[in-house]
């Protein structure tokens, strides 16, 4: 699996886009907003007048909610201006930067950008600070920007996603058999292989990241991970992507899918602790100003904290067609076709409706605020 080439959501605004089914990131990002309007009030504090504020949303894909990233951080940057009411500040500018890999659906941004475009005009109309807002293809696992020349780096629904898939599993070392991600059946030495790619992808992206940041920049961080050390507790993402091995194996059964076909085929994931984050957060390099975690139940169009699911046939569906599909159809029709994807997606909605009736399940969301330090 060659990932910048293959891994991205399923494209356009139609119904089944993830555009138009990203509920969950957008929750997530309603959810962290406190958290990220304090690193741009600090930043928009500590610069001169006649600075130009460089912002760069790392993992962006495409739709509303990259557009809600984009005046989120606007909106709070005038909102600061305002109170200091003083015309120091106009001269002021902000560079966004939307960033992807080249397979994302930039082309869905570019039509947003009118929209962008209005909000930029409506906060110059208030003689708030001009926003530009370019494209930027490429991997947040490489270089991205010039050395200290980004002031705050944002990234949401993102980083658990690696670089590759761990060698020893694609070139077919080590077998993950049955599944496509950490099952309860995965041996231990194939965890260690996703815990070691999480390891090395993390550390690499913190030392770029450490490079292009001004000193004080700061970076927030939001990513799907683990409550616990236990990588398969009742409800966490380890246990949805199980549901769809489970439901890929189904269709082996029925052979309509080649077992080796599906033994082939591991995602490019890691759902981390946060003590793993933590872990790798070097405090010569960063502090760690924030951390928390919080918890979004896997059905997107169900905002209850009860324990029991009403009912579990449609959370199920709403799992499986409203989240999941569209961001995992891209891998699956690369790898399996597209003739098996309609009838995948019933069984598993099948089988996230059982698992949901035994009680509500709840993916646990990973919050971290970074300043870089200073020397």
């Amino acid at each position: 699996m060659k990932v910048e080439r293959e891994l991205r959501m399923a494209e356009g605004d139609g119904a089944s886009s993830y555009a138009a089914n990203s509920r969950l990131p957008r929750k997530a990002l309603l959810e962290i907003r406190p958290v990220v309007q304090k690193a741009v009030e600090e930043l928009y504090s500590s610069l001169s007048p006649g600075s130009t504020m460089v912002v760069a949303d790392l993992g962006c894909s495409a739709g509303p909610n990259t557009l809600l990233v984009v005046s989120d951080v606007m909106r709070t940057i005038h909102a600061a201006y305002a109170r200091e009411g003083t015309d120091d500040r106009r001269a002021m500018e902000v560079q966004f930067f939307l960033n992807d890999l080249p397979v994302n659906d930039f082309n869905l941004i570019f039509r947003s950008l009118e929209q962008l475009q209005n909000l930029s005009t409506e906060m110059e109309e208030m003689a708030g600070p001009p926003c530009y807002v370019a494209g930027l293809p490429g991997s947040y696992y490489s270089r991205l920007f010039p050395c200290q020349s980004v002031h705050l780096f944002h990234s949401s629904y993102s980083l658990m996603w690696r670089s590759k898939v761990p060698e020893d599993l694609s070139n077919g070392t080590h077998i993950n058999e049955g599944n496509i991600y950490i099952g309860k059946t995965t041996p231990p030495n194939v965890v260690t292989l996703f815990r070691e790619q999480f390891e090395n992808d993390f550390k690499l992206f913190l030392m770029l990241r450490y490079r292009e940041l001004v000193y004080g920049g700061r970076m927030v961080l939001t990513l799907l991970g683990r409550k616990s050390e236990d990588m398969l507790t009742h409800g966490e993402v380890s246990s949805m992507w199980e549901l769809l091995a489970q439901a890929l194996q189904s269709l082996v059964q029925k052979g309509r899918v080649g077992k080796e076909k599906l033994n082939s085929f591991n995602l490019p994931y890691y759902a981390p602790s946060l003590n793993e984050v933590k872990a790798l957060i070097k405090e010569d390099h960063f502090t760690i100003e924030h951390t928390q975690i919080f918890e979004s139940n896997w059905d997107p169009c169900d905002d209850s904290n009860d324990d029991v699911v009403l009912d579990p046939t449609s959370s199920g569906d709403n799992v499986a067609y409203k989240s999941i599909r569209a961001v995992i159809k891209p891998l699956i029709v690369n790898h399996f076709g597209e003739t098996i994807l309609d009838e995948l997606f019933i069984v598993f909605a099948s089988m996230v409706a059982k698992h949901l009736e035994i009680r509500r399940a709840k993916y646990p969301v990973i919050v971290v605020s970074l300043k870089k330090a200073t020397h």
